[in-house]
């Protein structure tokens, strides 16, 4: 079924979550949803990169990166494997690398910026907690829409409806 976060919004207007338009598209895919899966880190991939490592069922992995621009959280090698392992895409509130690899994957990715650095291998941080940033909550679960219009967070599926 085709997503159009407007049509969504006017549907489900009291119900759903505009994210601030703060993020850039990066991925080979601009609309994609999908149940939430959450990273809190900063800095360190480590956790992304495990969670990615795990089967994603069509989810889409929700990082709290603390919105820092020093490091990337996800680069060409990340998003490959993240669709190897069937997400459906991965929203970033920090940096992304590897940028012309990002738009040959067939994954949906949004960041808020790219840098070359890469992120730290320390394994700090939490998995599966409810995050806030950029305007709205990220529960583990709730579901996630993502096109050119922007991204909208539900707390359920309003296209299956469960």
């Amino acid at each position: 079924m085709s997503i159009r976060t407007a049509d969504l919004f006017d549907q489900f207007g009291t119900e759903v979550q505009v994210v601030e338009p703060l993020f850039r598209d990066y991925g080979g895919v601009s609309t994609f949803s999908g149940s939430i899966a959450t990273v809190d880190v900063y800095e360190d991939n480590l956790l992304v990169r495990e969670m990615l490592a795990e089967p994603g069922n069509g989810r889409v992995l929700v990082v709290d990166g603390g919105g820092s621009l020093h490091a990337a959280l996800l680069g060409g090698n990340l998003a490959q494997m993240a669709l190897d392992n069937g997400w459906a895409g991965v929203v970033i509130y920090g940096c992304v690398r590897d940028v012309a690899e990002l738009a040959e994957i067939a994954l949906g990715v949004r960041a808020l910026a790219s840098t070359p650095r890469p992120g730290a291998k320390r394994g700090r941080g939490v998995c599966d907690q409810p995050l806030y940033f950029a305007g709205a909550g990220f529960r583990p679960g709730a579901y996630l829409y993502a096109d050119q219009d922007g991204i909208l967070v539900a707390p359920r599926d309003l296209l299956g409806g469960e």
